[in-house]
C-alpha cells in the first residue's frame, strides 16, 4: 500500500511541475499541443511496440483476449446511464453529448497508462491497453457523435453522421496502430532488431513524464474563479468516480479473470474525464467551457480518488 501511495505522490509531483511551468508561461504558443502530439504520435506507439514485443509471446497474448469485451460493456452501460441522467435531471440539450462523454470515458492515455505502470508495474500494460482500445473506439464513435450533435443544436445545423470514414481514421490512432502492429508481429513470429527495440524503448519512456506535465497544464488553464459547482458537475463527478467503477467491479467480480486485469480495469474506470473532450468540444463548437471545467474538476479530484481506489482494491481483490 505504501508503494502505491508513493507512486501516486510521484504522479502528483510531476503534475504539479507541469502546473507550475504553465503558470510561468513556459507553454505559450502551442507548447502544450506539442506535448500532446509527442505522447500520442511518438511516445505511446513506441512504448506499446517495445512493451509487448519484449514481454509477450503468442500464448500470453491470446490469454488476454477474454478480457477485451469487459471494458466495452462497462463503458457502453455508463454511456447509456449518462444519457438517462440527462433526461431525468433535465440537462440542457446543448450540453448532453459533452456530459455523456465526461461520464462514460476516462483518461486512459495521459493518466491511465503511466499510472498503471507506476502502481502495478510493466506487466499491467497489456491490460491497460485493452481498456484503452475500448475507451478509444467508443469515444471516437458514439462519444464524438454526441459532442458533434451538441454543436449542431447550438448552431441549428443538420445532425452529424454516427459512422464515417473520418471517424474510422480517428479510431485508428497511432497508439492503436502501434498496438495492432506489435500484436501482428508477435502472432506471426517477427522479431525486431535490437537497435529498433532500443529506439522504441527510449521514445516510449517519454510517455509518463510528458503525460503528467500535460495534465498539469490543463489544470493550470482553468479559470477556477468563475467556477460554480452546479448540479451537472455533481453528476459528472458521481458518474465518473462512483457509477463507472461500481459497474466495472460488479462485472469483473463475477468473471474468472486475472486479478491484475481486474485491478487495472477498475482503476481505469475510476480515472478523470478524457483530455480530448474539451479539445473536440471547442473544435466542433459545442460547450467547450462546460467540458473543460468538468474534465479539469475530475482531474483535480482524482488526486483524492485514486489513493482511495487503491486502498479499496487492496482489500476487495
Amino acid at each position: 500500500m505504501l508503494t502505491a501511495l508513493q507512486s501516486v505522490f510521484t504522479v502528483l509531483l510531476i503534475i504539479a511541475t507541469g502546473f507550475g511551468l504553465a503558470k510561468a508561461r513556459w507553454f505559450e504558443g502551442g507548447g502544450a499541443a506539442l506535448l500532446s502530439r509527442l505522447v500520442v504520435n511518438v511516445g505511446l506507439p513506441a512504448y506499446m511496440i517495445f512493451n509487448l514485443m519484449s514481454g509477450y509471446d503468442r500464448q500470453k497474448l491470446v490469454s488476454m483476449l477474454p478480457g477485451l469485451p469487459v471494458p466495452f460493456i462497462v463503458i457502453t452501460l455508463s454511456y447509456v446511464i449518462a444519457l438517462l441522467l440527462t433526461v431525468i435531471f433535465r440537462v440542457q440539450k446543448t450540453k448532453r453529448g459533452v456530459f455523456q462523454a465526461m461520464v462514460a470515458f476516462s483518461n486512459a492515455v495521459f493518466i491511465g497508462l503511466p499510472l498503471n505502470i507506476m502502481l502495478f508495474g510493466e506487466e499491467s500494460v497489456p491490460f491497460a491497453l485493452l481498456y484503452y482500445i475500448a475507451n478509444t473506439s467508443l469515444f471516437w464513435t458514439i462519444g464524438v457523435y454526441a459532442i458533434a450533435k451538441d454543436a449542431s443544436l447550438r448552431k441549428n445545423t443538420p445532425k452529424p453522421s454516427l459512422f464515417s470514414v473520418s471517424g474510422l481514421k480517428r479510431i485508428l490512432s497511432p497508439p492503436i496502430i502501434g498496438f495492432l502492429s506489435a500484436v501482428i508481429m508477435i502472432l506471426i513470429g517477427i522479431k525486431l532488431p535490437k537497435s529498433i527495440m532500443d529506439t522504441a524503448k527510449y521514445l516510449g519512456n517519454l510517455t509518463t513524464p510528458l503525460s503528467m506535465l500535460f495534465i498539469g497544464i490543463i489544470i493550470a488553464r482553468v479559470e477556477w474563479k468563475k467556477f460554480t459547482f452546479t448540479r451537472e458537475y455533481v453528476l459528472v463527478v458521481l458518474g465518473r468516480f462512483i457509477l463507472a467503477p461500481l459497474l466495472m467491479y460488479a462485472l469483473v467480480s463475477r468473471l474468472d479473470l486475472p486479478i491484475l486485469m481486474k485491478q487495472v480495469f477498475v482503476l481505469d474506470s475510476a480515472l478523470p474525464g478524457l483530455a480530448q473532450n474539451p479539445l473536440l468540444s471547442e473544435a466542433f463548437g459545442a460547450d467547450s467551457e462546460f467540458s473543460a471545467i468538468g474534465t479539469s474538476l475530475t482531474t483535480v479530484l482524482s488526486i483524492i480518488v485514486i489513493p482511495l481506489c487503491m486502498l479499496l482494491m487492496r482489500s476487495i481483490f
